[in-house]
């Protein structure tokens, strides 16, 4: 059975998944192009954090910002290795779904990558329906930034 828990930045295998996802996202996208958070952005009080576990293991972790009103963002939608290609990623978008259902969030964005390794991750979005859309909040054209919008 698979339970969330808020925060929890303490807990060494959420550390731990946090580091990786911030140093491969960091290795994989041009300078300038990195809209990864590390532990002390995800603190920021404009977001919500979730990791995810089955059976006392983390599986994976996604994050909820808030922009404007009913307006919420994607960010650091990770799946642990060990997990990966079982479906997770859907498991992390539907709670986040969920949690901003519970916060009047009705409109969700969020920010990936053009490139080949972000592909799964555009993929996933379509298949929730994301649309593309034009850049949100603080983002700009970018040739190495995709972007998606959802009314939930």
């Amino acid at each position: 059975k698979m339970k969330s828990i808020e925060g929890n930045f303490n807990n060494p295998d959420v550390n731990d998944l946090l580091n990786k996802h911030f140093i491969e996202l960091r290795s994989v996208s041009p300078a300038g192009s990195t809209h990864v958070l590390d532990i002390a952005g995800l603190k920021d009080n404009t977001i919500k954090f979730w990791s995810l576990w089955e059976n006392n293991e983390i599986i994976g972790c996604g994050a909820l910002k808030f922009l404007e009103k009913g307006h919420g963002e994607f960010k650091s939608i990770r799946v642990a290795d060990n997990f990966r290609k079982k479906g997770i990623g859907e498991k992390i978008i539907n709670h986040l779904i969920l949690e901003a259902k519970k916060l009047n969030i009705d409109k969700l964005s969020v920010e990936t990558g053009a490139g080949n390794f972000f592909q799964p991750a555009r993929k996933l979005f379509n298949k929730f329906g994301f649309k593309e859309c034009p850049p949100f909040a603080h983002y700009k054209e970018d040739p190495n930034s995709c972007y998606y919008t959802l009314k939930i």
